[in-house]
């Protein structure tokens, strides 16, 4: 089996060129189909968030340019702006790789939480799809694990960093004090949770959650006793916004320049904070033209975390020797599970082979011949037939000086000098 991972992220490309190969969640089963039989995978799985987007995947060989071209085609990317942006790794690199990820180790803030549930989902969605198999699935359990060993065993986790933080951290310098801001929140996913809980915490009091169901909006704005509204509800609300924090799954951006210039009018030019976290984005990048607008996204972010980051590196080097461990281990087990299978075809040929011999010799005493040259004769014959393939083999390497595979065959059968 070979395995692979591939993909964009935030040290490889721009927002501009992540948000092109984004997938949204009603695109990944159709995604999930075609790629696998393109490629000819045996499994396969897509994460796609606003930092990185990352194939997955298994085969029985070398699958990179195929997954490329798809991926070049699904997206009607050229191949060659791609191959200036991706990354990836084979097999035991591939195993670190997710396990990295999993960990938070390969996240625009080191350490954080949210990109293990996301690589959960990403699990889930290629088992529902059913494009996940065994090996990969024993990979990503093992990922799992290995995250979960990470975080409790080591302090990556132990200071709240996240996107979320970082943004709420980025408006407390532009702001003196948040305790009289306004924000509205556009997305009501776990990222605008987050970031809501640290706009509360910041001393946040008026908080409007917008989303495209209302359920879902409700169900963040209770918490925090925030008013929920829907996304076409957005430009009556944006007039009394401080603070607008973005993080949806739109596949198109929901605030244009035309609302937000709309909205500073009634605002008498009073400044708005904006941080676009969502990939696509969900702020049209033409609004970070407007003077009295403050629009920052994911990538922009990156002082802030990096500040953070500090505290968490030592946490780090103790996290990959971790990792390193569970990398080591799943590759022993596939190794492992590749010798059972030859083991068992070892196991049943010589099995026929020796099931022949009892046949024959069981036939040759109902017609009376005496047993015990019957049984030698069996045993003669019997080592000739299980050495007669090894010998021409081991004389074949002895004449091409192939020593390594005569002292593999003194070790597997136990031989030595005293054997000769």
């Amino acid at each position: 089996m070979s395995l692979l991972a591939l993909g964009i992220n935030h040290k490889t490309a721009s927002v501009a060129v992540r948000e092109k190969v984004a997938f949204s969640p009603d695109q990944l089963t159709s995604a999930l189909d075609e790629v696998k039989a393109r490629a000819q995978l045996k499994e396969v799985a897509i994460l796609s968030t606003c930092n990185r987007m990352e194939l997955y995947c298994s085969s029985d060989g070398p699958q990179l340019q195929t997954v490329l071209e798809w991926l070049a085609d699904y997206h009607d990317i050229p191949t060659d702006e791609l191959h200036q942006n991706i990354y990836a790794h084979a097999d035991e690199h591939a195993v670190q790789h997710m396990m990295r990820v999993a960990s938070g180790l390969d996240s625009l803030v080191l350490g954080e939480p949210q990109i293990l549930g996301q690589l959960k989902s990403a699990y889930s969605v290629s088992l529902e799809n059913s494009v996940l198999g065994a090996e990969l699935g024993r990979l990503f359990q093992q990922a799992f694990s290995v995250a979960k060993k990470v975080r409790t065993e080591t302090a990556i986790g132990e200071n709240p960093v996240s996107v979320a933080y970082a943004a709420v951290n980025l408006a407390q310098h532009i702001f003196s004090d948040l305790r009289d801001s306004r924000a509205l929140l556009i997305g009501a996913g776990e990222t605008i949770e987050l970031v809501a809980r640290h706009l509360r915490n910041a001393g946040v009091q008026q908080m409007t959650v917008a989303n495209r169901t209302l359920d879902r909006a409700l169900g963040v704005a209770e918490e925090f006793d925030a008013q929920a509204i829907l996304l076409g509800d957005i430009p009556d609300a944006l007039p009394n916004a401080d603070i607008v924090i973005a993080s949806t799954a739109s596949p198109l951006p929901i605030l244009g320049k035309g609302a937000v210039e709309e909205a500073l009018k009634q605002r008498r030019h009073q400044p708005i904070f904006m941080v676009d976290i969502a990939v696509p984005r969900d702020i049209e990048p033409q609004v970070s033209e407007l003077d009295d607008v403050y629009l920052y996204t994911v990538d922009d972010l990156r002082e802030v975390i990096e500040e953070n980051q500090r505290s968490r590196e030592s946490a780090a080097r103790e996290a990959e020797q971790i990792i390193q461990r569970g990398a080591d281990e799943f590759m022993g087990m596939l190794r492992s599970r590749g010798a059972v299978s030859t083991l068992t075809k070892l196991r049943g040929h010589y099995e026929t082979l020796r099931d022949d011999e009892v046949e024959a010799a069981l036939k040759q005493m109902r017609s009376g011949k005496d047993p015990e040259a019957v049984l030698e004769q069996m045993a003669r014959r019997l080592t000739n037939k299980v050495l007669h393939h090894p010998t021409i083999q081991l004389r074949k390497a002895s004449a091409e000086g192939q020593v390594e595979l005569i002292d593999a065959a003194t070790t597997l059968f136990q031989l030595s000098d005293s054997d000769d």
